[in-house]
This record gives C-alpha cells, sequence and structure tokens, in this order.
C-alpha cells in the first residue's frame, strides 16, 4: 500500500483547525491593557458624543444674530474653560472668552476665532470679515453629533488596536470583556544549543529559535509566553513535556521532529497521549513539520530545527493556529502581492523570503530573497515577509499574484488583517 503523500500548506492548515476547537473563555482586563486583544463584546457610549456643544476653537462665544444685526464690539463677560462649570450668556451685547474642548455658553451659538479678535479693555472687537461671514454653529460641535448614548461603538470580533482602546476610554469603558489568550510555551530541543553569553563550545551553536518565535508571536499579539530549552534525552524530555501540556495551551517546539537517532519529540509525545494529526508537509523548507493535538485540547507544533525553517512555519502555521484559538479567522489566507520579479518553483510548494515594497503605481510588489540554506537568520536579514509559490514546473513570472504573510514586526500591514467572511 503507498503511503499518503504529505499535504500542502493550505490543507495541513485545515487540519490543523479542524483538529481544535474555539476557546469559548472570556475575560475582563482594564481596557488600557487590552491591545491586541479579541473583543467578545461590545461597547456602548455612556453618554451622548461629544456630551456637550464643545469649542473647537480658542476665542469667544456669541450670538451669531448679533453680528448680522452690526455688533462688532462685546463685553467679556467670562471664561469658558475646558473642564470647568461655564457662565451662560446673557446679552447680546456680551461675549464669553472660550477656550477648545470647553462647554459652548448657554445663550451663544457662535465661536470667533482669536485671530479674529481685538481686544480693547474689557472688549473684545470683531474683524470686519470674520463678523460678515459668521454664522449660527460656526466652530461648534454639536452634542451628539459623533454618536448618542448607548449607540455601539466596538462590535465583537475585532482585535483592539490604539484607536479602539480610545474608542472604548472615551466611551467610558474601564473595562473590556476579550477571549482569554492561550498560554505558548516556546521549547527548543537539543544538546547543541548554548544562549548567548554563556560559554560555547567549538561543536556548539547559539540558541536562537526560541528568540524569533517568541518576538513574532509577541508582535502578533500574543505575551503569554514561557521559554524552556530541553535536552536531547527521551525520559527528560517527555517528563519535562509532561509537565508543561499541563499548564499551557500551546507548545511550540523547535528541534528534533525529523528522522534522527536524537529525534525524540514525536514518541516523547505519543507516551503522552498527544495525537498526531500530521507529520510532513509538502514544502520546502519546513517539510518534515510535526502537529497533534493533546488530550486535553492543547495544540503542539513540532518545528523543524533549521532556523529559516523554524521561523515560516511559526509564521504559516502557529500565528493562524493561535487566531483561531482566540475565535479569529485572521491570518488563514496570505494577503495578495505582486512578484516583483520571476521566482523559481519546486515540486512542492516552496515558502520564499521576500522584500515587500510599493510601486510607482501603488502596488505591493515582493522582491523573492531565496535564502541560500536554511541553516542560519542571517539568510533573513532585510526581507519583510514570505510568499508561497505553488508546486509546479518552471518559475513564476514578475507580476503573478501570490499569497503574502508579513513578519509580524515588519512595517507592513499586520494589524488590519483581514477576517474571512
Amino acid at each position: 500500500m503507498r503511503p499518503t503523500p504529505p499535504p500542502a500548506p493550505e490543507a495541513a492548515l485545515a487540519a490543523m483547525l479542524a483538529a481544535l476547537g474555539l476557546s469559548e473563555t472570556r475575560e475582563n482586563v482594564p481596557a488600557a491593557t487590552a491591545a491586541g486583544r479579541l473583543l467578545v463584546s461590545p461597547v456602548f457610549a455612556e453618554r451622548d458624543q461629544p456630551p456637550f456643544d464643545r469649542v473647537m476653537m480658542d476665542g469667544m462665544a456669541v450670538r451669531a444674530a448679533a453680528l448680522g444685526q452690526g455688533q462688532r464690539s462685546f463685553r467679556i463677560a467670562g471664561m469658558a474653560a475646558a473642564g470647568h462649570a461655564v457662565p451662560p450668556l446673557t446679552a447680546d451685547t456680551d461675549a464669553i472668552e472660550a477656550m477648545t474642548g470647553a462647554m459652548v455658553p448657554a445663550g451663544a451659538d457662535c465661536v470667533i476665532p482669536v485671530e479674529e479678535l481685538t481686544r480693547a479693555g474689557d472688549q473684545l472687537v470683531v474683524s470686519e470679515a470674520a463678523a460678515s461671514s459668521a454664522q449660527a454653529g460656526q466652530n461648534i460641535h454639536p452634542r451628539g453629533s459623533d454618536c448618542l448614548a448607548g449607540a455601539s461603538v466596538l462590535a465583537t470580533g475585532q482585535r483592539l488596536g490604539a484607536v479602539d482602546i480610545a474608542i472604548a476610554t472615551g466611551a467610558g469603558a474601564a473595562t473590556l470583556e476579550v477571549r482569554r489568550q492561550p498560554r505558548i510555551a516556546i521549547i527548543s530541543t537539543g544538546d547543541e544549543l548554548v544562549e548567548a553569553g554563556a560559554l560555547i563550545a567549538p561543536w556548539q551553536v547559539r540558541r536562537s529559535n526560541a528568540h524569533a518565535v517568541a518576538t513574532a508571536l509577541r508582535a502578533a499579539g500574543h505575551p503569554q509566553l514561557s521559554d524552556h530549552h530541553l535536552p536531547d534525552d527521551l525520559p527528560l524530555l517527555q517528563a519535562a513535556l509532561g509537565e508543561l501540556l499541563a499548564t499551557h495551551d500551546v507548545l511550540v517546539l523547535s528541534g528534533g521532529v525529523s528522522m534522527g537517532q536524537f529525534d525524540h519529540v514525536p514518541a516523547a509525545l505519543r507516551a503522552l497521549g498527544v495525537e498526531q494529526v500530521l507529520h510532513r508537509i509538502a514544502q520546502r523548507p519546513g517539510q518534515p513539520l510535526w502537529f497533534g493535538r493533546g488530550s486535553a485540547g492543547q495544540a503542539v507544533f513540532g518545528l523543524p530545527g533549521n532556523p529559516v525553517s523554524t521561523f515560516v512555519c511559526a509564521i504559516r502555521y502557529v500565528l493562524p493556529v493561535l487566531a483561531h484559538l482566540e475565535g479569529s479567522t485572521a491570518r488563514q489566507r496570505g494577503l495578495p502581492v505582486q512578484l516583483a520579479a520571476p521566482a523559481k518553483t519546486l515540486k512542492v510548494t516552496r515558502l520564499l523570503p521576500v522584500r515587500l515594497g510599493v510601486s510607482a503605481m501603488g502596488q505591493l510588489l515582493a522582491t523573492p530573497r531565496p535564502p541560500a540554506n536554511s541553516g542560519d537568520f542571517l539568510t533573513l536579514a532585510g526581507t519583510t515577509g514570505l510568499v508561497e509559490l505553488p508546486g509546479m514546473e518552471g518559475p513564476l513570472p514578475a507580476g503573478t499574484v501570490v499569497p503574502y504573510w508579513p513578519w509580524p514586526d515588519s512595517a507592513w500591514p499586520n494589524s488590519t488583517w483581514p477576517e474571512l467572511s
């Protein structure tokens, strides 16, 4: 019987998502710390916005009708300052000095900018040009013109950014109900790995994969990370992974998933009751990727150990799965861009690092930056993400539209990743 061929990336991700349930766990967090979280309850305005007729620029508040009747000089009858009670305007010949953001005084319906005024003792004189063009409502932000009390200002299902936090707090929401974020363990395996700053032998290498993955996950809005380094020893590996499975929702391992004598990760996970969903994907780099589901629904990734393979697999699979666990469909498909130059294809899907730029016509163009090998992060220097090329014979010509996944900390579009309809 012929073995089942490994799936292509899209089918592999679909199998991962199908093996995992959606987390329904919610929590309330302070709005000021909710950036990057997925909102699960709508936010409603506590008051009209703005909550009063608001002065839009420094100047004086008067009655437009008085200006229309020829009044040009006004007695200063008080001050309207932001954050303070405001005296009313009681006479056509009076004016209230008004600061930006203050409440418009009762009885006034027009604000003349300060640059159109001349002060003479207790009088403010309006320029002829400003007086002739003045009208009711000028330089006033009307109460409720942005939204009315009780209106929905933030809908569920969106990932909260800086503007959203400002909207929520401006609407009076001190806390926000969000999806609980998965607890993630980043795990490097291998006796050859040594942390930066520690003494290193000639046959050892610096531990960098875990730092790349952790940084990418944090940049994508997943800060609940723990970092671990485990040896190439099956009993020790199994014991440590058992403890991590008991305390985390997602395990992301790097190394130990290929065919070598010290690649113990699949055996250790099987012994711990982790069900294998797939092992190997029809792609390069990253073909040996392993994925399984723990007995309590944990997502378990065994990423290949080569640095480029580890990183592209984290971007292509780990981030979409983490979004799925939070109830989002973001990152399940790449963003369409055009190839800026021809790109070599392989018989299997190729995950190709690129640098994204913009053409003179405003088109997003991906310039291929093929790594010489998958063994060093230096080959990714200057790249902004990866594109996915189909398995086929012959190169793809420049101008071909391909899906693009940015590195989460790149300068190119990330935070507004579209949800799938």
